[in-house]
């Protein structure tokens, strides 16, 4: 019993000067997170005058807690379709801003003597701006309706997915010790394969659950199964090799997308406050006085770094993109700071052995620092402006004002290029559909027929019975495979008038879907019966053709897509609705 109320004193103490601490700053009219973090440093081991939290080790597992909500918030607020309608300018502009920032901050790492594995992991923690005091000091100044407020929040969304691949990979780096080109590539090709499968199965299945029960579910149900969906996605990305964040974020995103995605977010913000919180105090708890004296240098070279270099390339970037000068130096002068991924990253870190103790105070100093500054560099934009309007010569304002990287209105594709956008993503999803599938079949419920049916049917009998169960439920999907999306059979037709060679572009393309699904019905077939590979092919190909111009087949590929799709756009279409 004693150690439990260790961990109650332990929260009762780290609750109530958070709050005390944040009521303070609420009145000195500063971000709440920094709050946090001075009433964590004022709790922790390292400030003697006031009580001390008893077990670090339980606050860290709570803090663990903090990140999953706070990065299943994210994903609450994060919609996987605006990411596809993004403009181009936000996606050139961040692309070139992290590549840019990574690099100067490994450099920046080398120059201070840290170690290679060191100095990647600042490159990811200088890249990361904050999206939470931005949006604090957006509200605060009554920017949120500004052009570039919209364009910094669009680049702050892709940051953060970023940040979420740059976890994984990084995860592995600091396994291995090394970066391997191979490797690198295998992570994000794994990563993009469970992306699409999460997505497409959770879209799928959860908002029809969503419809189906929504007469039985109240406030507490619907908290009960988001939490409980949340920690169960957490728990299946860890199985898969992937951090807890991203499944989280991926949880979160695929709720989004729900007609309760805005309510989902609305009941959890109570329990994700009270975690982040705890999170951001145990930030606060690693804070040393000595080790902030001893490494005074590198927190100015790192705060001026980020200040300055970080506020010129991020407002280069978006310059490069295709901005006016104006909207470019607001924007980056926001982005001018690290914030919460960077202590994520820090402590992801920390936690593989691969940081140095002191590195993590001294990330949360610069970022305590340039979170205190963000306000006074957003007000500096404008005056800064002015001054290198007023210095730049008429030809080069009139070149900036004219140039746009990419084109000021919107472009319509090509056939070709509207057929692969649309054909490249068909084949994935059905691809990784059909892949998922016979896995899970063969490593789960074939074993589990074997174990069920082998004492009363010989084993031939349920291999066929296993294929046959197998190859009915996959046939929609090698159909989805094969097929051609309404949208675009009027294209190909085109296509096909246009000329020998887009004929050819054509049979080429679908012969090899074709292939791509009877190599599926091949592995199902190999697996079950022991017959040649010629014979095997041939009969794949027979079972394939059927399915494609089987009406059965078509019918259930049409009843999944026709949900899959209404699962979707529920959400645009209930906003219609009222």
């Amino acid at each position: 019993m004693g150690e439990n109320m260790n961990l109650v004193e332990d929260l009762a103490l780290i609750l109530i000067s958070a709050g005390v601490i944040t009521i303070i700053f609420k009145l000195l009219k500063q971000p709440l997170v920094l709050g946090y973090i001075v009433a964590g440093f004022i709790v922790g081991p390292h400030f003697g005058l006031f009580p001390t939290v008893f077990d670090t080790t339980s606050i860290e597992e709570w803090s663990e807690i903090g990140i999953i909500f706070l990065m299943f918030a994210l994903g609450l607020e994060f919609s996987f379709k605006k990411l596809l309608k993004m403009g181009s300018t936000a996606i050139i502009a961040a692309a070139i801003e992290i590549v840019l920032m990574v690099g100067i901050g490994a450099l920046s790492g080398y120059l201070m003597h840290w170690s290679l594995m060191e100095c990647i992991f600042l490159g990811g923690m200088l890249a990361m701006s904050s999206t939470t005091i931005i949006i604090k000091a957006f509200e605060d100044l009554k920017l949120k309706k500004e052009p570039f407020a919209d364009l910094t929040m669009v680049i702050l969304i892709i940051q953060d997915i970023v940040a979420i691949v740059m976890m994984v990979l990084l995860s592995t780096a600091a396994a291995s010790k090394q970066f391997q080109g191979q490797e690198m590539l295998t992570v994000i090709a794994k990563l993009m394969f469970f992306l699409i499968l999460w997505f497409v199965v959770g879209i799928a299945i959860i908002p029809t659950f969503f419809r189906k029960a929504k007469r039985y579910i109240n406030d507490e149900t619907l908290l009960i199964i988001s939490v409980g969906l949340c920690f169960g996605m957490v728990v299946f990305a860890n199985y898969v090799g992937f951090s807890s964040a991203l499944g989280a974020f991926v949880m979160g995103s695929i709720l989004c997308e729900t007609i309760e995605g805005e309510h989902i977010e609305k009941i959890t913000k109570g329990t994700k406050d009270l975690f982040g919180a705890i999170f951001f105090v145990s930030v606060g708890m690693m804070v040393d006085p000595d080790i902030l004296i001893n490494y005074w240098k590198p927190i100015l070279f790192l705060t001026l770094i980020t200040l300055v270099v970080k506020a010129f390339i991020s407002a280069g970037s978006v310059l490069v993109a295709g901005e006016s000068l104006k909207v470019s130096v607001k924007t980056g002068f926001s982005l001018s700071q690290i914030g919460e991924f960077a202590f994520i990253i820090a402590s992801l870190g920390v936690s593989l052995g691969v940081l140095s103790n002191y590195i993590y105070p001294v990330i949360v100093a610069v970022s305590v620092i340039t979170t205190f500054t963000t306000p006074y560099c957003i007000r500096l934009a404008d005056p800064f402006t002015r001054f290198v309007e007023r210095k730049l010569p008429a030809n080069v304002k009139k070149t900036l004002d004219d140039y746009s990287l990419v084109g000021k209105g919107p472009r319509k594709p090509g056939a070709w290029g509207t057929i692969l956008k649309k054909s490249l993503l068909r084949t994935a999803i059905f691809g990784i559909l059909c892949f998922s599938i016979t896995f899970v079949a063969f490593h789960y419920f074939y074993p589990f027929m074997i174990n069920l049916l082998e004492k009363y049917i010989p084993i031939n009998y349920i291999n066929i019975i296993n294929a046959l169960i197998l190859l009915t439920f996959i046939s929609p999907f090698l159909y989805g495979l094969m097929s051609n999306k309404h949208s675009t059979q009027a294209l190909y037709a085109q296509l096909w008038k246009d000329g020998q060679l887009n004929r050819v572009g054509i049979v080429a393309w679908t012969i090899f879907r074709i292939i791509l699904a009877c190599f599926f019905v091949m592995v199902i077939l190999s697996k079950s019966f022991r017959f040649t590979k010629f014979v095997v092919f041939l009969l794949a190909l027979v079972i394939v053709m059927f399915f494609l111009f089987s009406r059965r087949t078509l019918h259930r590929f049409t009843a999944i897509e026709d949900n899959f799709m209404a699962n979707l756009n529920a959400k645009e279409q209930d906003s219609e609705q009222q």
